[in-house]
């Protein structure tokens, strides 16, 4: 279980940002590289959960699952075309399914905290934390107020196309030079869960790697804003 999280709170909340760091990740980083920016949301309260598992390469970092355990050799950085690249991700289903079984009693009991709704969450992720992100989202019985993908891809889509409960509105950011994902990885994303039935928004960064950048923060503010309650 989740029992770890750093909650700031702008005003009289109406709204909850849940923002899931990544891979070789923990919410401290999180909290220094945006939460500054994410207090400018009036009447928000943000919550940033620490993953309750220490990261499999690094024990000083945290990882929400295994991604050795999918994919042990790292091939998917090498992988020759799309389709195989998409492969991988795949396997992941089972890691993301048991980190649905831990997020969705956390995302509870956080919207109960303030007597708010599915629709008053806005679900974001930074790398594996997005591909969390998506995966929850889409397996939540009430549709959220908007899901944010910051350098993620879909995973396990073979079986959420097939299970998936919710389609909310998205945002997808991608680096325009991301090394860990293919470039094609934003189109293959966004047209994946539209075919599952969301509205989705792509924003590509130009020149960006796989990072968190001022930019990317401003699309997320940008994003939730314009969402009325």
């Amino acid at each position: 279980m989740i029992r770890e999280e750093i909650v700031h709170i702008n005003g009289i909340p109406k709204k909850i940002i849940i923002f899931l760091h990544g891979y070789l990740d923990d919410a401290d980083s999180i909290k220094e590289r945006l939460l500054g920016d994410l207090l400018t949301v009036d009447n928000c309260a943000i919550h940033i959960p620490q993953s309750p598992f220490r990261c499999e390469v690094d024990n000083h970092f945290r990882q929400w699952y295994s991604m050795y355990r999918f994919d042990p050799d790292y091939k998917r950085k090498s992988a020759p075309d799309m389709q195989t690249f998409v492969s991988y991700y795949n396997k992941m289903t089972l890691g993301l399914a048991e980190t649905y079984g831990y997020l969705q009693p956390y995302i509870d009991q956080t919207l109960a905290e303030y007597s708010l709704e599915y629709k008053d969450l806005f679900l974001c992720g930074f790398s594996q934390g997005a591909m969390s992100a998506i995966y929850t989202s889409l397996m939540l019985p009430q549709q959220i107020g908007g899901l944010v993908s910051l350098s993620g891809i879909i995973a396990g889509y073979e079986y959420l196309q097939k299970n998936a409960q919710s389609t909310p509105y998205t945002l997808l950011i991608n680096g325009e030079k991301d090394k860990l994902l293919r470039t094609e990885t934003i189109s293959f994303t966004a047209q994946k869960l539209r075919d599952i039935g969301c509205k989705v928004e792509t924003y590509l960064l130009k020149d960006a790697e796989h990072q968190l950048t001022s930019q990317s923060i401003t699309q997320v503010i940008n994003f939730i804003k314009k969402i009325p309650k």
